[in-house]
């Protein structure tokens, strides 16, 4: 099968790989789309991804495909489901895994019948789960996306009535626009570079949205909320925002940190901050929290509540998809991208 590698140096391209095996809980899965993740695709291009240092990698994580092969064990998956998250599986001789979801097949587990048979699943295997199929497969990688994020605002404490100011709106920042406005947050500030997608934040529901081109963050958001937010969130991975989402939240209030920088240090100021405050991380997203959000985030998407092809802005073949990547270095305007096979 085809499968997109990386290699050392940062070249990348599409290789022959074995069709990966499955074990008797697991099901075979050729691929539908994968979603290219901007920040964590291009961080294990160029070396600077804490944790993946072998090369070449086989790349891909936020894949949607259809199950075409039963494992003998497996009881709640059928031929013709389609899947969420799938993975790589055995990794070929020679290569080694970046999740390896940008290739022709891939492997996903059948958790429940494990804890059937009083087995306890690996963590991913509770978030490779089915998708309805009136939910187009493409626009559906980014469920991927809409669950990391939900998932990740219940561990930094987000609740309906808080304020909410956001740096970055990718589809990350984007995604977390519209969560917080689902479950109640408000006021929501939405901040960027570009003004189309803060038009695109406004049109999400964001109460304010803000232009930080030559701007004083600080100081422009405490002239829309005087006390400070609640929560300060850098959701792209700018370090400097840690030190302005410092100086804008209110006493007891938490800078939250999703968005991954290549620049893994800081230097911090505390001086303009309230006493007590809390700096949060979580870059990582945690497999079992997102199974768990399934459900409620595609009972908002048949509700019409949450439309993942509002996030979406390229679809690109699977044989072109260097091409993905080449405009990501050229800075080009884009939301989500997705690669078809």
């Amino acid at each position: 099968m085809k499968a997109f590698a990386v290699y050392k140096d940062g070249k990348c391209g599409i290789v022959d790989v074995p069709v990966p095996a499955y074990g008797e809980y697991e099901a075979l899965v050729k691929m539908i789309s994968c979603g290219v993740c901007n920040g964590t695709d291009m961080k294990i291009i160029h070396g600077k991804f804490k944790g993946i240092d072998e090369y070449p990698a086989l790349l891909g994580h936020e894949g949607v495909g259809e199950v075409v092969e039963l494992g003998s064990k497996v009881k709640h998956l059928k031929i013709g489901d389609r899947v969420l998250l799938p993975f790589i599986g055995d990794v070929p001789d020679g290569y080694s895994s970046a999740w390896g979801t940008y290739a022709e097949y891939n492997v996903v587990t059948d958790a429940q019948s494990m804890l059937d048979d009083g087995l306890e699943p690996d963590d991913f295997a509770y978030a490779q789960q089915k998708i309805p199929s009136s939910i187009d497969p493409v626009d559906a990688a980014m469920i991927v996306t809409f669950r990391e994020v939900y998932s990740t605002m219940g561990i930094f404490g987000f609740e309906g009535g808080k304020s909410l100011a956001i740096l970055g709106l990718g589809p990350v920042g984007l995604s977390f626009v519209k969560f917080a406005k689902l479950i109640g947050m408000g006021p929501v500030i939405a901040m960027d570079i570009d003004d189309e997608k803060l038009a695109l934040a406004k049109e999400l529901g964001a109460d304010y949205t803000l232009n930080t081109k030559g701007v004083l963050i600080p100081e422009a958001v405490r002239q829309v909320i005087p006390d400070g937010v609640d929560f300060a969130l850098d959701a792209v991975g700018v370090t400097s925002f840690i030190g302005d989402g410092m100086a804008i939240i209110k006493p007891d209030a938490k800078v939250c940190v999703y968005g991954i920088s290549e620049k893994m240090t800081a230097p911090l100021d505390w001086s303009q901050n309230p006493y007590n405050w809390t700096l949060q991380f979580n870059q990582f997203p945690q497999k079992k929290l997102e199974g768990a959000c399934h459900e409620r985030i595609i009972k908002w998407i048949e509700e019409g509540e949450l439309d993942p092809s509002f996030f979406v802005s390229h679809r690109i073949p699977f044989c072109e998809m260097g091409r993905a990547f080449e405009m990501i270095e050229a800075k080009e305007k884009m939301l989500k991208m997705v690669v078809q096979f």
